[in-house]
């Protein structure tokens, strides 16, 4: 997806604050559109302007009219002048805001009385999903995209539609030998196989790094010599039993979005220590060479290494206990795909099927995938918001064809309670799969991938497919309704207490 247009809304601000003719310039902060108007719009013009999607409410406070827009506030800012022109903007006044309010959003959180240790932690983990789910922001379309057209690709190549293959003189079978079909898969890979470009380009652009660069890491991230010497080389060192190892990063978010922090520092650092006239060729040269290197060979293996070590305590989970441990896996691994800490589970899946025939930790898996889809699906059919309903939708689609990557990072992490509310459902449809010892004999998952529970000397595994995303749909429907979304909820606030009425903000 490219990056948002802000032209609408910003057409829809104009139109509500009374037109152009009504406006004496503008300046922003580092949250809000700060207007200088003739005359403030009424009451029901500001219930309009409130109502927008992407404005989250409306202050007049200093004499301004100020519209609440969150992170996005630049790219709205830059929409409006678009149309209003250059001649009522004011950059000087702009600068000295976002100035302003920057120090006091840092002095406010640095001297709040009850900021406490674990206020600080909570802070931080909302700090760090907030550039997560921004940086998946503007790749969420082109990722929905694929994983709607990989979904329907293995169901028409379900041995159920021999009969239509057969007319073009193939099985469901050979027909994914095909060119046609080769290149519909790879457009369709494309997306996740070069995922680290993607998030790095738009990690790097949230952070405020240099795009190109950290793009470039991900293109280094995911060449195929480094695919290749992943397989090849399968542990780089060990500490205390724990092997890390040479990761492949296709297909994969957190590692990259590390690099571009690491990148967006020390590019900052360089621009102080070294001269102008090195910056071009020298910023990006040793940016590329030391974060390449510290992701290969630091953050990468750790994080594949905690991977590894989450693998095998769910392996003896799902030996110990089928119903517990399949509560307790439904419940969290959606969390460790957030961090790709699910990469050491994968691996098991294969095994489990490749020596048994069929994967009891698979069919868990799947009920997850199911529980986000109908969390996601609640709050497209919950929300007025016109942007929330198609990017909900379409994430719903693309989760009921097992994958879930729109749904997390385009709408429910986004709104924390959602993505709870998920957890719950899942958390029902895990411990059902593992009570009633369900299995998947195949590796897709979700709803498209309801065959993969099917064995006719046993059908067991698909009641158990039916019961479980039944009951993950429909315990995540109902929490979400009730409890983890509506409109008038923030993106990006987490679970944070109401303010008391009177109660200031940090920064304004």
């Amino acid at each position: 997806m490219a990056n948002k247009d802000y032209t609408d809304l910003a057409t829809d601000i104009i139109k509500d604050i009374g037109g152009k003719q009504n406006v004496d310039s503008l300046i922003h902060c580092i949250t809000r559109l700060r207007f200088y108007l003739k005359k403030d719009p009424s009451d029901e013009e500001t219930a309009k302007i409130k109502a927008l999607d992407g404005v989250i409410d409306v202050r007049k406070a200093q004499g301004q009219y100020q519209v609440v827009i969150g992170p996005a506030v630049t790219d709205v800012y830059n929409a409006v002048i678009a149309q209003l022109g250059n001649e009522y903007a004011d950059p000087e006044a702009t600068a000295q805001a976002v100035a302003e309010t920057s120090a006091a959003a840092g002095a406010a959180a640095a001297t709040k009385p009850d900021r406490n240790l674990w206020q600080m932690i909570v802070d931080g983990f909302n700090n760090l999903i907030g550039v997560i789910t921004g940086a998946m922001s503007p790749v969420i379309g082109v990722i929905a995209a694929s994983g709607i057209i990989k979904g329907l690709m293995a169901f028409f190549t379900l041995p159920w539609f021999n009969g239509l293959w057969k007319i073009f003189g193939l099985t469901s079978k050979t027909v994914v030998t095909t060119l046609p079909y080769t290149l519909i898969a790879d457009m369709a890979n494309a997306g996740f196989y070069f995922l680290p470009v993607l998030v790095g380009y738009s990690a790097a652009r949230r952070l405020g790094g240099d795009v190109i660069t950290a793009a470039t890491i991900g293109a280094f991230l995911t060449l195929p010599d480094m695919v290749a010497y992943g397989a090849k080389f399968t542990q780089m060192f060990a500490i205390g039993g724990w092997k890390f190892q040479l990761v492949n990063y296709t297909y994969s978010i957190f590692p990259m979005i590390l690099a571009a922090y690491m990148a967006k520092k020390l590019e900052d650092w360089l621009h102080k220590v070294l001269p102008n006239y090195l910056h071009m060729i020298f910023i990006p040269l040793v940016t590329i060479l030391a974060v390449g290197t510290v992701t290969i060979v630091v953050t990468g293996p750790i994080i594949q290494g905690i991977a590894n070590g989450i693998g095998s305590f769910v392996n003896w989970l799902v030996s110990a206990s089928g119903a517990i441990g399949g509560l307790v896996i439904g419940g969290f691994y959606q969390i460790l795909v957030i961090f790709g800490l699910h990469w050491g589970v994968v691996p098991l899946v294969t095994q489990q099927i490749t020596n048994q025939g069929a994967s009891p930790l698979n069919a868990i898996i799947s009920s997850t995938m199911v529980a986000q889809g109908a969390a996601v699906l609640t709050v497209a059919l919950k929300s007025k918001k016109a942007n929330l309903k198609e990017i909900g939708f379409a994430a719903t689609i693309s989760a009921f064809c097992g994958v879930t990557e729109p749904a997390i990072y385009g709408v429910n992490l986004r709104y924390r309670k959602v993505f709870i509310s998920g957890l719950v459902g899942s958390a029902v449809g895990g411990f059902i799969t593992g009570l009633m010892h369900g299995n998947m004999y195949g590796f897709t998952g979700s709803l498209i991938g309801f065959p993969s529970f099917i064995k006719a000397s046993d059908m067991n595994s698909f009641y158990a497919f039916l019961l479980s995303s039944a009951a993950a749909i429909i315990v995540s429907m109902l929490v979400t309704w009730f409890w983890g979304y509506t409109d008038e909820d923030v993106a990006g606030a987490g679970m944070a207490k109401p303010k008391k009425p009177g109660q200031a903000s940090a920064a304004k």
